[in-house]
């Protein structure tokens, strides 16, 4: 085995990473807040499990359906500035949804939010991809997706105790309001001296380009089947708990959140790993794709957790799939990254992103109707997520070849 240097990150690596953490724990605060106020939908609006799923499902339709756009503008403009604008869409969004006054404003704001938010993955990885070494994105990647799992965990927790004593429209407007001061130190210390991005010297290949490598369509497939369980469990772990296990409010609030931190912790500790064994001359190609295949065959240990009577017992499975889903989506972007280079890391990941997160318009709107159609029952969902956490599996480890640095040139 060849060792590689271990790289340690440099102050401006830092201070971009630590705003980037920062910018995707409010995307999914923000993404995650309308499923923590699941019950004031049900009281104020009057909608049922199906009616809730199409409002949850409605911001995976501006997610998914701008994913290639947003591919492309990363790739075409300054990256910095084309987040900054999408953050300050999905912020207004969330700002007005304070204000919603029935299902259709909310479906309208839904989609502004997964409008907004779609940029964020494909800017993510065009900066990763180029100013982080190969022993530096795993931690980083995964860096950005304990955020996203704090980000929901800290709606859950935070979001529903808030919304519980004050109410859940003054939730959105302080998380609107207060998520602005982001943009503060990302206009100040970012684009100063010039573009984080080097001028790209190679040639960048088109979508069509892309889309003729296997290794594309392999992790278009692992995302596509991991993100659907994922998904699952975001939008509806509180409704879960709630109507299937009868927590109370409070409850959800605090239990229905520990889920999502053993995922944080088990990502950020996986993406140390990961670059850790890299660094130590572990073929690249193979830990990747261990952590991935790992991950999502250890999470479909979430199907007997519907299947249990004692609540306890199932929120110990859900924690532990929830980990698993940590140990793959640690390693996701940093594939992505090391096969795409700087030059197609953006399109790559908004096509990659728009795969996986078609699971994000059909998993919330099928469980809210299933659930309404089996009499309260979520064991059809869970079955759902496991088959999908198989057909990640076939993506990342069967279709997807060494993961090796394309060359576009040739």
């Amino acid at each position: 085995m060849s060792r590689m240097v271990q790289i340690p990150l440099t102050r401006p690596q830092w201070i971009i990473l630590t705003l980037l953490v920062l910018s995707v724990t409010i995307n999914y605060i923000d993404r995650g807040s309308l499923s923590a106020a699941d019950k004031y939908l049900q009281i104020d609006f009057g909608m049922d499990t199906e009616q809730r799923g199409q409002v949850y499902s409605a911001f995976f339709a501006g997610y998914a359906g701008l994913m290639l756009v947003a591919g492309w503008l990363v790739d075409r403009f300054d990256v910095n500035r084309v987040l900054a604008v999408g953050f300050m869409l999905w912020t207004t969004a969330i700002l007005f949804t304070g204000a919603a006054s029935g299902m259709a404003m909310l479906l309208v704001l839904r989609v502004l939010l997964g409008a907004g938010e779609s940029v964020a993955y494909p800017a993510y990885s065009k900066i990763l991809a180029g100013s982080y070494h190969e022993t530096q994105r795993g931690f980083a990647n995964a860096a950005i997706d304990a955020g996203s799992k704090i980000g929901p965990a800290m709606s859950l927790l935070a979001g529903g105790l808030l919304m519980e004593k004050f109410g859940w429209r003054t939730f959105f407007y302080a998380m609107g309001g207060l998520s602005f001061l982001w943009m503060i130190p990302w206009f100040l210390m970012v684009p100063k001296g010039g573009r984080l991005i080097p001028a790209a010297v190679g040639r960048v290949p088109t979508m069509m380009e892309i889309c003729r490598q296997r290794a594309a369509w392999g992790t278009f497939l692992g995302l596509f089947g991991g993100n659907y369980a994922w998904y699952f469990l975001l939008t509806w772990i509180p409704g879960y708990f709630r109507l299937a296990r009868h927590y109370s409010q409070h409850e959800v609030a605090i239990f229905g959140s520990i889920p999502l931190w053993v995922t944080a912790a088990s990502t950020l500790s996986s993406g140390l790993i990961s670059d850790r064994l890299i660094a130590r001359g572990w073929d690249a190609s193979k830990v990747r794709k261990s952590f991935l295949g790992t991950g999502v065959l250890g999470a479909t240990i979430m199907l007997p957790a519907a299947l249990v009577d004692d609540a306890t017992v199932s929120l110990i499975l859900i924690c532990v799939a929830s980990m698993a889903i940590g140990i793959e989506s640690s390693n996701v972007w940093a594939t992505t990254q090391r096969m795409a280079g700087p030059w197609a890391a953006g399109r790559w990941t908004g096509m990659q992103n728009l795969a996986g997160n078609i699971p994000g318009i059909i998993a919330p709107w099928f469980t809210g109707w299933v659930v309404k159609v089996s009499g309260g029952s979520f064991k059809a969902a869970f079955v759902a997520a496991t088959v999908m956490l198989l057909i990640s599996f076939v993506g990342y480890v069967l279709v997807v070849p060494k993961v090796e640095p394309i060359d576009w040139e040739a």
